[in-house]
């Protein structure tokens, strides 16, 4: 949270906003803020422009100099749409002087710049925002929720198109103009911060300016993304497109409200051991018809008014930005693919995030991640192809098995051990004491939990200590598992009780024990299954 050392509460009524730079794209944010009524200030130093603003706008104040802006004192906000270069520098004396600041995409040039800003925010308790404007674009915002209720299922692929034949720039190359939109999307939509970039230009008006770019970004989950944009394209085109396991989905912002949202409930089924396609027609969602920008422009005031972090915050502007610097990066090293913008342990093909602790006397097996935050402690051993997300700990002296997923939140007590293939759902809990007590020590009394090959537990599940996961069983989301649980069983509820069975695929089997999608038949054994 943010606390505004003027007034205890504030209305957005009374918060004075002063846009720098009012040309391109800064006229629509000039406009916004005058309709918004917070307008009071247009800063330029286009005279024609501002006498043009004059006619226009009777009652605000106009100026050429930016610290004419910075030296009123009524003015609460900072609104920067300069260009890019300028952004650290506008922004910092804005932060200095007191002043809540948006600013336009990219947040600045440079990754330690860009932590400058958010430091100088955090210490000053101001907010800033970066404008990446279709986060607030309420199609992608329907988009990530679909994503995130899990209506698109896993998501696989994600593709962006940004083309245009428009407004061509010399102080950067459309890598830097175009993309941050979408990198922006791509990153909320993954959740998770991309381990392989490779960028690749062309160029035709200017020898060192990229016209063209196409940029694939890997994520540790599996998910991969590109995005592809120029300004030297024959018509404007707007695309994101998100294909799940389950369903696929398009936000093209060049239909009209009606179309903007496409749902495809595409599959691909199993026939014979031979992937078929079953297509669908889609479902245009129904979305809000309002303005991107206003609704950030509305955001950005409501920050202010009740002391909020912006969904498009400076942390969020770092993010993006280290994806431009290592595209960048990729680009400038003659196209050759780069491995991570992050820290890599070069000592293996291991990647160990340099805000992460593995102590010593551990094993970390080769092509395994671990991501921000976790703590691997001793004794511990962790197989080869492991993806450990943010904010894990593992240990002491726990085994875990070769390509074994744990999500964020997730930690590995003493007693639990995990075999081959295990997926750990977010903040799903693994206990190792069946009656503990603060005051009394009684790690002598571990109970072994054994999660088995293949099995699946969901997000905010518990399982209690001292049973067993058999192979490939599902645990569902916010289950409470108090007894074994066998093979091939998907079980749910507190107590968790079967009430089905599952494929080894992950698909729930029909009465007949017989997988509706790769079609492998299972037979009864007791009271488990097994392949036939």
């Amino acid at each position: 949270m943010y606390y505004n050392p003027r007034s205890e509460t504030v209305s957005a009524d009374n918060i004075n906003v002063a846009v720098i730079g009012s040309g391109h794209w800064g006229k629509n944010l000039v406009r916004n803020y005058y309709e918004l009524g917070n307008l009071s200030v247009i800063c330029d130093s286009n005279q024609q422009l501002l006498e043009n603003y004059k006619k226009q706008y009777t009652h605000i104040d106009t100026c050429h100099a930016f610290n004419d802006v910075i030296n009123k004192k009524y003015i609460d906000a900072v609104v920067i749409a300069t260009p890019a270069e300028t952004h650290y520098s506008l922004a910092k004396e804005a932060l200095i002087a007191g002043k809540h600041v948006y600013v336009e995409k990219p947040l600045s040039l440079q990754i330690e710049e860009g932590k400058e800003l958010v430091r100088l925010a955090d210490k000053n308790e101001l907010v800033f925002m970066v404008g990446h404007l279709l986060q607030y674009h309420p199609a992608f915002i329907r988009l990530k929720e679909m994503s995130l209720e899990g209506e698109l299922g896993r998501i696989q692929y994600v593709y962006s198109h940004r083309l245009n034949l428009g407004k061509m720039r010399r102080e950067e190359n459309i890598l830097w103009s175009f993309a941050p939109h979408d990198i922006s999307m791509i990153l909320a939509l993954a959740n998770e911060y991309p381990d392989r970039i490779n960028s690749k230009a062309s160029y035709y008006l200017h020898n060192h300016i990229a016209d063209i770019t196409i940029t694939q970004l890997g994520f540790p989950s599996g998910l991969n993304a590109h995005i592809f944009v120029s300004w030297l394209h024959p018509f404007k085109e707007q695309k994101l497109v998100v294909v799940g396991d389950r369903k696929m989905a398009m936000f093209d912002d060049m239909q009209p409200w009606a179309s903007k949202l496409a749902l495809y409930p595409h599959r691909i089924k199993w026939i014979n051991n031979t992937p078929v396609p079953d297509k669908a027609n889609p479902e245009y969602i129904t979305i809000l018809e309002k303005e991107p920008l206003k609704a950030e422009c509305e955001h950005f005031l409501d920050c202010i008014c009740n002391k909020l972090i912006p969904l498009t915050s400076g942390d969020e502007g770092l993010r993006v930005l280290a994806v431009l610097n290592a595209s960048q990066k990729s680009l400038d090293e003659e196209h050759k693919p780069l491995q991570s913008y992050s820290e890599i342990d070069h000592s293996s093909d291991r990647f160990i995030h340099s805000t992460s602790i593995v102590d010593e006397n551990t094993t970390v097996g080769g092509g395994t991640k671990i991501w921000h935050f976790c703590h691997v402690l001793k004794g511990t051993k962790i197989g080869p192809k492991c993806n450990i997300g943010q904010n894990v700990v593992i240990g002491p002296d726990v085994t875990i098995g070769e390509g074994c997923r744990i999500q964020n939140n997730v930690s590995i007590y003493k007693g639990v051990t995990l075999k081959d293939y295990v997926f750990c759902g977010p903040s799903m809990v693994f206990t190792n004491v069946i009656n503990p007590r603060a005051a009394i020590q009684r790690m002598d009394e571990v109970k072994p939990t054994l999660v088995n090959t293949g099995a699946s537990l969901g997000a905010n599940c518990t399982i209690v200590c001292g049973n067993t996961i058999g192979h490939h069983a599902f645990v569902g989301a916010g289950a409470v598992v108090t007894k074994d649980v066998p093979d091939y069983a998907l079980v749910v509820g507190n107590p968790a009780r079967r009430i089905g069975w599952m494929c080894q695929c992950g698909i729930r089997l029909n009465e007949n024990f017989t997988c509706p999608d790769c079609g492998t038949r299972y037979e009864r054994v007791g009271n488990t299954l097994r392949p036939k």
